[in-house]
């Protein structure tokens, strides 16, 4: 592929669904026939119950309803919506349903990727980009609830780029699309601190004279934006929510998903930061102030926490679209002929056709969450001997509020808040031997649940009080061997 491959749009117009729906579909059936991919986090555990309890409450919860140790606290779900739509389709289809809403969300967000390309790209570049987006989103590609907003995601930025391209504010019809972020996942206020840097943008490359007016209209809509995320059943306090998740200090080292990247080992990640910087240096790319602040911004996100990479993959592309294909030059390509009825009818006929193909796939395909993250065998040993108060391991939390057993802790962070999970980390790690006997006695327990490797495994086997009653290679069950 040569740089003639990036050319201007002006010209191009649309360029049909052809492509996109194509690339969606394959990205579904992918997804769906690797479904157990998806499963890899029992945080999904709980978010079901939570959807359940919705369902039959008619309600959204505002405290605690599940652990024993913050039972009552003020809590919100600001990821609501996803939640009732999981235990929608897994009472239909149990884990078959779970994997295809999640893999229908990550093929519509590669799509509507593509979409947005085609206005500067060939559709081999246009491919090109979604696999190497996709290979670096994959890691983070779990049935939760921040996948069913990739595509709101997309859609939102992307709109919001083709109204800067073009140099004007962007519809009032968006606005919804982010209320609806706003009730799928947090990460909602991303598009909020996106939006301040395209309209940036648009004022920037803005003719003189209409800079003013321009301002007052992405002022005007950038108003209306707040307003859309407080449209939620907890109204302004989905901001409050949101941030106290970016407060947590100390636990974001502690979870996987919030550690900073890391480059002691080379990875796809490093590979397209240094390609794409190599790519700049060598062909002279320039980029106004507001789209270097929006490069740097992703960047620097997708560097700090390995969760925001999938955002760096999806949306830079799309921020360097335009100004590649200006500055790269190359004639545009002739326009496929899904751009007409015809074409469209042939892209959603062909994408029905192998969506469809994965029904009867699903009955020879075994979905299941990773075995190391359901100990069903250790809870059931835990509900025979009645036990009431279980210190657990952080990765337990979910399968526990499945099971009905209250948890010391589970996957809600911003519930327990950083003091509360840093001591459980330090207790169960050994950081501080004295730490585990003393959350034992503090709060009661009666038995705990831990993973084999878990180093406090060790010292619950040498504690005075307490003894082993199960394990087995995905859990290890101690109780007290006395009453206190």
């Amino acid at each position: 592929m040569t740089l003639s491959a990036v050319h201007s749009s002006a010209a191009a117009g649309p360029r049909g669904w052809l492509l996109p729906f194509w690339v969606g579909a394959g990205v579904y059936l992918f997804q769906f026939v690797a479904g157990n991919d998806l499963l890899q986090d029992s945080d999904i555990f709980w978010q079901i119950e939570v959807g359940r309890w919705i369902v039959d409450h008619h309600a959204v919860p505002t405290t605690d309803i599940y652990s024993f140790t913050k039972l009552g606290a003020p809590w919100i779900s600001s990821s609501w919506l996803a939640q009732l739509l999981y235990a929608a389709v897994f009472a239909q289809a149990g884990w078959a349903g779970v994997v295809g809403l999640s893999a229908l969300a990550i093929a519509a967000a590669f799509a509507l990727f593509v979409r947005f390309l085609q206005r500067h790209v060939e559709p081999a570049l246009a491919v090109l980009l979604a696999m190497a987006a996709f290979i670096l989103s994959i890691h983070h590609l779990l049935a939760r609830p921040h996948v069913l907003a990739l595509p709101v995601m997309v859609a939102w930025f992307g709109s919001l780029i083709a109204a800067a391209d073009a140099r004007r504010a962007p519809s009032l019809w968006l606005l919804p699309l982010l209320a609806l972020w706003a009730n799928l996942h947090g990460g909602f206020v991303l598009g909020l601190l996106l939006l301040g840097g395209v309209a940036l943008e648009s004022v920037w490359s803005a003719e003189p004279a209409r800079r003013v007016a321009l301002a007052a209209r992405w002022m005007l809509f950038a108003f209306g934006a707040v307003l859309a995320c407080c449209c939620t059943p907890y109204g302004w306090e989905t901001l409050l929510a949101s941030r106290r998740i970016l407060d947590l200090g100390e636990v974001l080292a502690i979870l996987s998903e919030w550690l900073p990247a890391d480059f002691s080992r080379f990875g796809a990640f490093e590979a397209s930061v240094l390609g794409l910087l190599g790519f700049a240096l060598y062909r002279g790319l320039t980029l106004s102030p507001p789209r270097i602040l929006l490069v740097l911004g992703l960047l620097h996100m997708a560097l700090s926490h390995v969760r925001s990479i999938e955002a760096f993959a999806l949306l830079l592309p799309l921020v360097l679209a335009k100004p590649w294909s200006e500055q790269l030059g190359g004639a545009p390509p002739a326009l496929a002929a899904a751009s007409s009825p015809r074409g469209i009818a042939a892209a959603a006929l062909a994408a029905l056709a192998l969506l469809a193909a994965s029904v009867p796939l699903a009955p020879h395909l075994r979905f299941a969450l990773v075995a190391a993250q359901v100990p069903a065998e250790a809870v059931a040993v835990l509900q025979q001997r009645g036990a009431k108060r279980v210190f657990n391991a952080y990765e337990f939390g979910g399968y526990l509020i499945a099971a009905g057993v209250p948890p010391f802790i589970d996957g809600r962070a911003e519930l327990y808040g950083e003091q509360f999970v840093v001591a459980h980390h330090r207790a169960v790690t050994l950081r501080d031997p004295d730490l585990l006997p003393r959350l034992l006695d503090d709060y009661n327990i009666d038995a705990t649940l831990l993973a084999p490797t878990t180093p406090a495994v060790k010292q619950l086997d040498r504690l005075p009080g307490w003894q082993r009653v199960y394990g087995d290679a995905v859990a290890v069950v101690h109780a007290r061997s006395a009453p206190r």
